[in-house]
């Protein structure tokens, strides 16, 4: 609490009138009176005699702060009086008091110590006193402490000036995967605004879940909303507010150009009608439609990673256990069938990791679902990615009573993604529909008829499509497997290439969702390619920093080694600090890297059957020490050619 927000100008009279200490007193209590901060000014007046008469508050240098706890006082305050020749106020050094403060705090909380200590420091300076003494009227005192005020706690002055003014401008981040970029973004209009002398706070919906999230009071006083996402945000709270919508990567690179168009207003208002979203020709910034289509994706992807990656890596861990008891190879040298739940040590992480993986498919459609639809999509969704999954059709419904569906007609990955946006377009289709219902209905049709509607309709349609899209999806799946090695090298090449394009951006996240789709269809060379072809990025950029400082600022070559373990974790957003500064430069250099890397995976005949973890999922690989050699190769590649394209920075003694 700072001084100035204590005390009123009405609590403060300029030399004032009094030849004694009780005519202090009196003056003081009548200012807190006045400045209404007493429920009964009788009581705290002998709440001051009782300090008092423990000894007295003068300080001396002509200072005198009395002071008192008390249920008198309705609300903490200060009043202040100068006095021209001061009053005996029985100081230590025996010289009169001519600035006295009065403190008048409430029972809970020590606040009268806090601004006791903080009056005390400001007033040991004898220049600040006599600027007090001399001041000629209530306002020019106020300024005067102020300013001292601000000059001795400038960070908690910034703080209460951001409390009393509100946040200007918010902004709520997001990204599929809700690692690297969530959090740049969100730093990025921080420091813009700042910079542009505004406050702003930004929610993050990271990996975490949402955090620092917006509140009522601040989405209302605010003059915006910046929504820098790659996936779907809750815009309900926005309603009638400005509103920038824009993608992550512009959060990262155009901080300043967004927060210009809130303060312009240019920002078209947001309004939300019944669910949907309801905006005219000017509302909102434009998506065309190969972004809604990714955000779509990315919003079934960024729900589906928890359960890939979980399961996944369980999976991988039943092999390896397996693998340790000597239980991976038959008596006569083959593959033991049943690998990764031989043993009991190895089917617990195995099956439950296999239950795990076998939510992935349903999570996929259902979040594409909900994306398109809100939440009435979901179960529909679910539903279409459930009956992918399995191979239901007609006829494996019509034939048994246990529900198993037909292994031909399992559409698996592409199966999923068609149901999840099928099943979004059919919800939509039947908000439509319903319409005409009146609006007595609007709570029953979300939580009953969309997803009634929805589920049948979507069931019956991926019933009737299975087969064929089962087929597209086996002829794919037997396609992969059958590559020679010199196509295995080609697409190696491309997808690890495709990793380090854009470092968590779209081409990152294609790679990587075609890479754990195959896993799913038992192609785990392709994972292999994707995860080396992200780890490379961040450790090729180590490694230039390490051995070529010249070419790097001083911070960067601080930050430099952190991106050593990044690279090791599988976590390429590491690098794009880097790139970003040098685009032109970073970036070829990584792709390069990255690419060298898969195609000596493609070559070395490695596999991963794990789909995170970088550096350690190796233990699990096929030939773990080639796939080693090749993240040396790739990563040595990468900053070599990153060191030759770069200028120097510095010059490093």
């Amino acid at each position: 609490m700072r001084i100035i927000d204590l005390l009123k100008p009405n609590a403060i009279e300029l030399n004032a009138s009094v030849q004694t200490k009780d005519e202090a007193i009196d003056k003081l209590v009548s200012l807190h009176t006045q400045a209404g901060n007493l429920n009964d000014a009788e009581a705290y007046k002998q709440a001051i005699y009782t300090r008092e008469a423990q000894g007295t508050t003068a300080i001396g240098e002509g200072i005198a702060v009395p002071h008192a706890k008390s249920d008198s006082v309705k609300t903490p305050g200060l009043s202040a009086i100068t006095v021209a020749n001061g009053v005996d106020y029985n100081a230590p050094d025996g010289k009169n008091s001519d600035i006295l403060f009065m403190i008048a705090a409430t029972m809970d909380g020590d606040l009268h110590l806090e601004i006791l200590s903080r009056l005390m420091v400001m007033l040991m300076e004898g220049e600040f006193c006599n600027s007090l003494r001399n001041a000629k009227t209530v306002d020019e005192f106020l300024e005067i402490i102020d300013k001292k005020e601000s000059e001795k706690y400038p960070d908690e002055v910034k703080q209460a000036s951001q409390q009393k003014q509100g946040y200007k401008i918010l902004a709520v981040t997001a990204c599929p995967t809700g690692i690297a970029h969530t959090y740049m973004a969100a730093e990025a209009l921080e420091k813009a605004a700042e910079k542009m002398g505004f406050s702003l706070k930004a929610e993050t919906n990271g990996s975490g879940g949402a955090k620092n999230v917006l509140t009522k009071s601040e989405i209302a006083e605010c003059d915006g909303i910046i929504i820098a996402a790659d996936k779907n945000v809750e815009m309900a709270r926005f309603d009638g507010k400005p509103v920038v919508k824009t993608s992550v990567s512009n959060g990262i690179n155009k901080p300043e150009e967004l927060i210009q168009r809130i303060l312009d207003g240019k920002a078209p208002v947001y309004h939300e009608q019944g669910g949907s979203t309801a905006s005219s020709d000017d509302d909102l910034e434009k998506e065309g439609f190969g972004h809604k289509v990714y955000k779509h994706l990315m919003n079934g992807v960024s729900h589906m990673l928890p359960f890939v990656v979980g399961g996944g890596v369980l999976i991988a861990l039943g092999f390896l256990i397996d693998t340790l008891l000597g239980n991976a190879v038959m008596p006569d040298g083959s593959a033991n069938g049943s690998f990764g739940f031989t043993s009991f040590a190895a089917s617990v992480p195995f099956w439950i990791g296999k239950i795990a993986f076998g939510f992935m498919l349903p999570i996929l459609s259902g979040y594409i679902a909900q994306s398109i639809a809100d939440r009435p999509g979901l179960l529909p969704g679910m539903l279409g990615g459930m009956i992918a999954a399995n191979g239901y059709t007609f006829n494996s419904m019509f034939e048994n009573q246990n529900m198993v569906g037909d292994g031909s007609a399992v559409s698996g990955f592409l199966g999923a993604l068609f149901a999840g946006f099928a099943a979004g377009l059919i919800v939509n289709g039947l908000k439509k529909v319903f319409a005409w219902l009146p609006k007595a209905m609007d709570g029953i049709k979300p939580v009953f008829l969309y997803p009634l509607f929805g589920t049948i309709l979507v069931g019956a349609l991926m019933c009737l499509l299975n087969p064929i899209i089962g087929t597209v999806n086996t002829a794919v799946s037997n396609m992969l497997s059958s590559l020679g090695e010199t196509s295995q090298i080609l697409l190696s090449i491309v997808l690890a290439a495709m990793m380090a394009t854009d470092m968590g951006g779209p081409f990152n996240k294609a790679a990587y969702v075609f890479g754990t789709a195959a896993i799913a269809d038992g192609n785990t060379w392709i994972m292999a390619a994707v995860m080396i072809g992200g780890m490379v990025p961040p450790i090729a950029i180590a490694l230039s920093t390490t051995f070529a400082k010249k070419k790097w600022t001083e911070e960067e070559r601080k930050n430099g080694p952190v991106n050593y373990l990044m690279g090791l974790c599988f976590i390429t957003e590491g690098a794009i600090p880097y790139a970003a500064s040098d685009p032109l430069r970073v970036i070829p250099s990584c792709m390069v890297g990255s690419a060298v890397a898969g195609a000596l995976t493609a070559l070395f005949n490695v596999t991963c059957p794990a789909p995170h973890g970088g550096i350690f999922t190796f233990v699990v690989c096929e030939h773990p020490l080639l796939y080693i050699v090749a993240l040396l190769a790739g990563s040595v590649v990468g900053a070599l050619m990153l060191t030759l394209l770069k200028k120097d920075k510095t010059t490093v003694k």
